[in-house]
């Protein structure tokens, strides 16, 4: 069993994507990050640098749990443990966790940025920091668009972590300033992933704590934060 420890971010979403896929059983544990849970000293066992998402596998190496933190390296450790979504041959594998890092360090920092700076630094808007993060979502957008012409996902040929962790921070695009006609190549891959049905029963995981007022929900996820949940899978 896979516990867990997630909120519907784009990080969590990728965690929910790659356990819809893989078809590994488990079990989800809000964390509420409106109300400061992932602060808490149950989680930052867990999770030392208070992000979500985290796991624990309570058959981890040697029968015995193990908790994992940092979304690339859950991504990684659940495509060993069940043999899917990261190619096996060195070279093909390697291209794949490039990708995968290229996520990690350009598309999630700069994006969240972006969405930061344009929407919440208000009323101290910062024009500048709204330019540069506007004009990095773009340029990244560009090497994704160059690589998609060369191959239909980021691992190569195949569908792999990559993509997974990609395309949760790409539903944001629009809102970061991304006209879909610039960049053709990465919307028919876009609209490839979001059609997968593993991929649309994951984007449903907590779903509801987007349109629930705060404190309603708020107050049911820290009921129910380290317990077994409504929302178990399989």
């Amino acid at each position: 069993m896979i516990e867990v420890y997630t909120w519907p971010t784009p990080n969590g979403h990728k965690i929910h994507i790659m356990l819809e896929e893989t078809g590994l059983e488990y079990e989800v544990r809000p964390v509420n990050i409106r109300t400061g849970e992932q602060f808490g000293p149950e989680f930052l066992r867990i999770s030392p640098n208070n992000k979500i998402p985290a796991i624990v596998d309570t058959q981890g190496p040697g029968g015995k749990p193990f908790p994992v933190f940092e979304s690339g390296a859950i991504l990684i450790y659940l495509a060993g443990k069940s043999g899917r979504l990261l190619p096996r041959e060195d070279a093909d594998k390697y291209v794949a966790l490039q990708w995968l890092m290229f996520q990690m360090g350009s598309i999630g920092p700069m994006m969240g940025q972006a969405g930061h700076f344009r929407s919440n630094a208000v009323p101290e808007r910062i024009e500048y920091a709204i330019k540069r993060y506007a004009n990095e979502v773009r340029r990244l957008h560009r090497v994704m668009e160059k690589r998609l012409s060369a191959a239909p996902y980021f691992g190569g040929a195949e569908y792999s972590i990559a993509d997974i962790a990609i395309f949760p921070w790409l539903r944001n695009s629009e809102r970061n300033g991304i006209d879909w006609n610039e960049f053709p190549g990465v919307k028919k891959w876009f609209d490839g992933i979001a059609a997968r049905p593993a991929v649309q029963r994951a984007l449903k995981v907590l779903a509801e704590v987007q349109t629930t007022p705060p404190g309603q929900y708020d107050a049911k996820a820290r009921e129910i934060l380290f317990g077994a949940t409504q929302y178990q899978k399989r």
